[in-house]
């Protein structure tokens, strides 16, 4: 029996940690926690969110504008976000609309695909 997602993974080029971790720790605010000793030489960081995981794994060679894999984040205050992702320059796009939720997404300075949602 399944009894609980443990993670998601997403990835960013090699070279982009530190861009990763300024939209993901500064501007997200979300929680970065130890990756296991064994892992750390394969780059990378690992989240938190919830309880639940988020891995930052490195991968060249991705097309991440051609997906539409992506990650929901469920907000409270849903103008706050629309703005502060305006505000740091980045593309905000009404998603389709569902009924009893307000959504966008964006994508991250490496092209992953983020939605942004919230209960109306």
């Amino acid at each position: 029996m399944i009894s609980k997602l443990h993670h998601v993974q997403i990835t960013i080029p090699g070279d982009g940690e530190v861009v990763a971790r300024e939209f993901y720790l500064e501007l997200l605010g979300l929680i970065e926690i130890p990756k296991p000793d064994s892992l750390k030489a394969r780059g990378g960081f690992w989240l938190s969110l919830a309880g639940q995981g988020i891995h930052v794994s490195c991968e060249d060679g991705t097309d991440r504008l051609a997906t539409k894999a992506h990650l929901a984040y469920e907000v409270t205050d849903f103008g706050f976000w629309r703005l502060r992702f305006k505000n740091a320059g980045f593309e905000v796009l009404d998603g389709i609309p569902i009924p009893g939720f307000e959504r966008f997404e964006t994508r991250d300075p490496f092209g992953n695909r983020l939605e942004l949602i919230a209960k109306i």
